[in-house]
């Protein structure tokens, strides 16, 4: 046992910079493959539309916890190599990508189909009809609930620790062993999470609020 000092108080910052920098990575491969999840939901080939759907439905289907496993068990088993970081960051930007994609999916489907019209008649090709006209609103119809699971994503990041990755609450939990003040430790920890989530939270709200108002 020892006391809580300025160590024990900067362990904790870094394990809130560890789970920042893994939700931003995770978030920003999920979004990219979100993208094509979705933009293969609502394709006209169906294999395309199918095989997504599998996709969505596996990741969707089973825990974060049961997927970072796979990922960290199973590459070792084809002979890839992978630490923990890689392993976290893989596992969790399939799970964004597979919940991401569903979102953007519903945001491309309730663009008005007047305006998908409006551009064939105007001789847009398909590309071209998503980039200029289903796109641009279909975005702007998923902020609010992308930000909300960005909130998720920051919060599911704590599951990591499970193999080995020290973020927020796996680093409140090593203080908590040494120094034996748990309430001190994890209190640090839930306010680190406050003052990233809530933020958000209330921009997401506002967005949806702003969003129902226009409609």
């Amino acid at each position: 046992m020892r006391d809580f000092t300025s160590v024990e108080f900067w362990l904790i910052l870094s394990g809130a910079q560890a789970t920042l920098i893994l939700s931003l990575i995770a978030f920003g491969g999920g979004g990219l493959g979100g993208l094509l999840i979705a933009l293969a939901r609502t394709a006209p080939l169906r294999w395309l539309r199918v095989t997504a759907a599998g996709f969505i439905d596996f990741f969707q289907g089973t825990p974060m916890l049961m997927q970072l496993f796979l990922v960290f068990y199973g590459l070792p088993v084809f002979g890839f190599k992978v630490n923990v970081w890689v392993a976290a960051a893989i596992g969790l930007t399939l799970h964004a990508a597979a919940f991401l994609g569903e979102i953007w999916r519903g945001g491309i489907q309730a663009v008005p189909r007047g305006q998908t019209e409006a551009a064939e008649a105007l001789g847009l090709n398909y590309f071209s009809r998503l980039q200029c006209v289903v796109l641009p609103q279909a975005m702007r119809l998923s902020l609010a609930p992308t930000i909300g699971f960005l909130v998720q994503l920051i919060k599911g990041t704590s599951l990591a620790a499970i193999i080995g990755f020290v973020e927020l609450s796996r680093a409140a939990q090593m203080v908590s062993s040494i120094t034996y003040k748990p309430l001190l430790a994890y209190g640090l920890a839930a306010a680190c999470y406050f003052a990233i989530c809530f933020p958000l939270s209330r921009y997401s709200a506002r967005l949806e609020a702003r969003y129902a108002i226009r409609t």
